[in-house]
C-alpha cells in the first residue's frame, strides 16, 4: 500500500523538482505530484516517499525519470498555424534580410521543451519548403523527458497523431509504413534531439528563432525570468522568440520587445 502525500512530503517533493528544474507544484496541481509520485514508487517497488526521495537525492537517473513523468507532453504538429504562418511570411524574410550583411549561409533554430517532435519536424518542413538556395537550416530540439525526445528522434508517429500535416507535405516528408508514418531520413537529419534542462544554460549562441511555447507555464515567476533571460543570451541580434498563445512576458524583467505581426504575436531580440 503506498503512502498517501502528505504535507510536509508535498513541501519536500516539490522544493527538490523546483530545485532541479524550476518546475513549480501548487495545491491546485498537488494531485499530479501525487499520482506520480505513486506511480513511481510501484515502478520501484518501494512502499515509502523517504525511500524514494533518498532514492532522486541520489541517483540522477532516477531523477530524470521523475521529472519525465512530472511534465505533460501535449503536442501536435503545425499547433497554433498562425505562429507559423508568421514564420514563413514574416521572420524568415527578415532573417534571410540580415543574413545577406553577414555572409551566414545557417539558419539555426531551437526548440525547447519540443515533447515528441511534432513542433520541430513542422519548423524542418517549413524550412525545407521555404529557404532559397544557398541557404540551409538546422534544428535543435530538445526536451526534459527523455521518453518523449525518444520519440521523436524514431520520427514514427502513428496514423491518429498526423493530423494537421497538409497533403502534400505528408507525402513528401513522411512514408506510410504498418500503422502510420516514418519520417524521412533527409528531414530527420535536419533536426538534432537532445536532453535539456531548462533550468541549466544550453551553451547555444547566435540562434535566430526559439520556439518554447507552452513550457513557461510550468514555472514560477523567477524561474521564467531566467529561462528567458538566458533566451535572449542565446539568440544572435536579430532574432525571434515564439512562446505560448496564452503565455506573455508582460511585467517580466527582461529586454525582448514584444513584436505584432499580421499573422501572430511574438517577441524579438534586436541589437544594431
Amino acid at each position: 500500500m503506498v503512502e498517501v502525500l502528505s504535507d510536509s512530503d508535498f513541501e519536500l517533493f516539490r522544493k527538490v523538482i523546483y530545485n532541479e528544474s524550476g518546475i513549480t507544484f501548487s495545491d491546485t496541481n498537488r494531485s499530479i505530484l501525487d499520482s506520480r509520485l505513486k506511480e513511481r514508487l510501484r515502478e520501484k517497488n518501494l512502499s515509502s516517499l523517504k525511500e524514494y526521495y533518498e532514492l532522486i537525492v541520489s541517483n540522477k537517473e532516477e531523477m530524470k525519470l521523475l521529472l519525465d513523468s512530472v511534465t505533460t507532453n501535449l503536442t501536435r504538429f503545425f499547433r497554433n498555424q498562425p505562429h507559423f504562418d508568421a514564420l514563413e511570411h514574416y521572420v524568415i524574410p527578415h532573417i534571410l534580410e540580415e543574413k545577406k550583411k553577414s555572409g551566414d549561409k545557417v539558419v539555426r533554430i531551437w526548440s525547447a521543451g519540443c515533447s515528441t517532435g511534432e513542433e520541430p519536424y513542422t519548423i524542418a518542413m517549413i524550412l525545407s519548403e521555404i529557404l532559397p538556395p544557398p541557404y540551409t537550416f538546422q534544428v535543435t530540439a530538445s526536451d526534459l523527458s527523455l521518453k518523449s525526445l525518444m520519440v521523436g528522434k524514431q520520427g514514427f508517429y502513428p496514423d491518429a497523431r498526423i493530423a494537421g500535416i497538409p497533403e502534400n507535405y505528408l507525402a513528401k516528408y513522411f512514408t506510410k509504413v504498418d500503422g502510420g508514418y516514418q519520417a524521412k531520413k533527409e528531414l530527420m537529419d535536419k533536426i538534432k534531439f537532445d536532453y535539456h534542462n531548462l533550468k541549466n544554460d544550453s551553451g547555444a549562441k547566435g540562434l535566430d528563432v526559439i520556439f518554447c511555447r507552452n513550457v513557461l507555464i510550468y514555472f514560477d515567476e523567477a524561474a521564467q525570468t531566467n529561462v528567458v533571460n538566458r533566451f535572449y543570451d542565446a539568440l544572435g541580434p536579430h532574432s525571434y522568440l515564439y512562446i505560448g498563445h496564452s503565455e506573455s512576458l508582460f511585467g517580466m524583467n527582461t529586454k525582448f520587445e514584444f513584436l505584432k505581426t499580421e499573422w501572430a504575436c511574438l517577441y524579438q531580440k534586436n541589437v544594431n
